[in-house]
């Protein structure tokens, strides 16, 4: 049954998003923008009226066929699933233009010269949604490379330019960003490093990057570019409706897009590591959504969803061995909650610029996470002939240094349940996998009825 319904909803969502479309003249679709997701319905609000389909974000500005649409599809949040990818191999034999070598297949020199290998040579985004990022070691590294356990034998991987495989990021919620892609590469800082971030100036690098790198074009025009920014910033994107609670804006909740539309954020707005002496007082309690369904009767389901909110916010965390907040703040064990990294208002993302090693990247695997299929590095610090083993090397890859092995940034936490699987590599296939990590990683011994109340927030999110 439950594979049924997606099916017909999707239909559904594809029939009102096509009538949509001559509706409206080809120009702009309903604002908001709904979409079936397994969970429920996602939600589109446009701050600009509506979703501008003739905006340059949907057109090929490159040489392969691709758009920025291609890996950011609306009714996934903006982002693109296996989900998604399967169905455009099925349907095209995998020749949509998401199948291009450059960085789609798991080596650019993959065999595809047939549909069964191509199947096999784009099998990381097949089946996790995972892009080929390689780029240079720094020249200023503090670190090299010593071994690599690589499943696919490319030739094109090596110590000088290692593969990572990455998923990528929601083109929404952008507003809520304090740093931009997954190792912070396009970030242009304000004024103030770590205090501002000129986020059109950054958005516009990313734009311009992805055309010339996933697009294999020229550079666009800065009117291209600024009108694909303008797009982009104006999106925010939550779960409008769940399957078991209903309407997330019902009896005084505060879900779904217009809510999040009206959210302020600035970098620094809730300092939870205290980066800005003079800023904000920190507050756990960082998301205040479902507050009002907590004491509701005959609603077992919204009440889980409001336990699950104060589990996120309150909840005690011994954490541990985190590169970037155990070692930076001298402390072995920091007495924290979800929020203390989670610490943006409603929206989830870290407040600050502040990468963080949280154990997603290191081989062997920490419990719960797949990390199958991805290459192994062995990375030796020079200074200190220190050696770990990752599927990542994260932050370091841009700045070159030892302490930044293995970290990332954390994305935005809103429209969780449409964009699976979870984490910078998809190693979470489920919401409750992702729970589980953090369950077994701090020893948090969470009893099963907690586990399904975080599960049953985060899908509202």
């Amino acid at each position: 049954m439950r594979v049924s319904r997606g099916v017909t909803g999707s239909l559904c969502f594809l029939l009102v998003l096509f009538g949509s479309i001559s509706l409206f003249g080809g120009k702009r679709l309903p604002n908001p923008l709904l979409a079936p997701d397994s969970h429920g319905v996602l939600g589109t609000y446009s701050t600009a009226g509506g979703i501008d389909i003739n905006n340059p974000f949907f057109q090929s500005l490159g040489t392969n066929g691709r758009s920025c649409g291609t890996c950011h599809i609306s009714s996934s949040a903006w982002t693109i699933t296996p989900a998604d990818v399967q169905a455009k191999f099925n349907s095209t034999q995998g020749t949509d233009p998401i199948f291009r070598t450059n960085d789609g297949s798991n080596c650019p020199s993959a065999d595809v010269s047939t549909v069964s290998a191509s199947r096999q040579a784009y099998s990381q985004l097949l089946s996790k949604g995972l892009i080929r990022v390689s780029m240079a070691v720094p020249a200023n590294a503090e670190f090299q490379i010593i071994n690599i356990q690589d499943p696919y034998n490319c030739a094109e991987t090596t110590a000088a330019t290692p593969a990572l495989y990455r998923r990528p990021l929601p083109a929404t919620n952008l507003g809520f960003l304090s740093t931009i892609m997954w190792d912070g590469r396009e970030t242009i800082f304000g004024a103030i490093p770590k205090k501002s971030i000129n986020l059109a100036q950054s958005l516009s690098n990313q734009a311009n990057d992805a055309t010339t790198g996933h697009a294999q074009g020229l550079p666009p025009t800065q009117q291209q570019v600024a009108q694909i920014v303008a797009f982009e910033t104006a999106l925010y994107t939550a779960q409008t409706n769940d399957h078991h609670a209903g309407d997330l804006t019902a009896r005084g909740a505060k879900g779904g897009t217009e809510y999040l539309s009206q959210q302020n954020f600035y970098v620094g707005i809730n300092d939870s590591l205290g980066e800005d002496p003079s800023g904000d007082t920190f507050s756990s309690n960082v998301f205040n959504l479902y507050g009002s369904w907590k004491n509701l009767t005959g609603s077992p389901y919204r009440q889980s969803i409001a336990r699950g909110e104060d589990l996120f916010n309150n909840m005690p965390i011994p954490i541990t061995g985190v590169g970037g907040l155990n070692d930076a703040l001298g402390q072995t064990v920091i007495m924290g909650t979800c929020t203390t990294c989670h610490d943006s208002p409603n929206a989830g993302n870290h407040s600050f610029s502040v990468p963080l090693a949280i154990g997603t990247t290191v081989y062997p695997a920490m419990t719960a996470l797949d990390i199958s299929g991805l290459p192994v590095y062995t990375v030796q610090c020079i200074a200190t002939g220190a050696t770990v083993q990752v599927t990542d090397i994260g932050r370091a890859m841009i700045t070159g240094k030892c302490a930044d092995i293995g970290k990332l940034k954390g994305p935005v936490l809103r429209a969780l349940a449409a964009r699976a699987p979870y984490f910078h590599n998809g190693a979470a296939a489920t919401l409750t996998d992702a729970v589980e990590f953090y369950n077994q990683r701090f020893n948090l011994s969470l009893t099963p009825q907690q586990k399904s109340d975080l599960v049953a927030f985060l899908q509202t999110l």
